[in-house]
């Protein structure tokens, strides 16, 4: 099944969630469709439905400021599933960019993806000892990126949804 980007009443980008899930949604009428695959239907015995890309929550619901956690993969996805200090995408690992022997915490702006190679080269060495330069600085990643980058393909027509148009 595709995913379909769920919206809250006011049009606010909340999750994803499955075609199937989507049209439990709209046939409670807890959900209006807002965009459809033109392309794509879903049949039953006796009932076809279109097949939802986008869909509205009827009623708002309050959901607190989300952040995205901060977990080995999500690092891994923020940096593109490659080393920062190289490119390679193979033996990944996190480096911690100050290291924790000299003060470093372990949150977003701290944490990188790194090879095996680079890792242990840099050792805990800062950036400047060990010579390696980062491929950009690392950042918190903010839900609607999240959203938008990190749950794979992004639909056309989840663009204006997501601040992408």
């Amino acid at each position: 099944m595709t995913q379909v980007l769920v919206l809250n009443q006011d049009y606010q980008a909340i999750s994803v969630c499955d075609t199937e899930r989507a049209i439990v949604l709209m046939l409670l009428q807890k959900a209006e469709l807002v965009a459809e695959i033109a392309e794509k239907r879903l049949r039953s015995v006796n009932r076809e439905f279109t097949f939802p890309s986008v869909i509205r929550l009827s009623s708002f619901v309050r959901i607190p400021y989300r952040q995205v956690a901060l977990t080995r993969e999500n690092i891994f996805r923020r940096d593109g599933h490659a080393c920062v200090y190289c490119g390679s995408r193979k033996q990944l690992t996190l480096d911690h960019v100050v290291p924790r022997a000299k003060g470093g915490r372990t949150h977003w702006h701290n944490l990188v993806t790194a090879c095996i190679r680079c890792n242990a080269e840099k050792g805990d060495l800062s950036l400047e000892e060990s010579g390696l330069t980062l491929s950009f600085t690392p950042f918190r990643p903010s839900f609607i990126m999240y959203l938008s980058r990190f749950a794979g393909k992004v639909n056309e027509d989840w663009k204006p949804f997501l601040y992408m148009a």
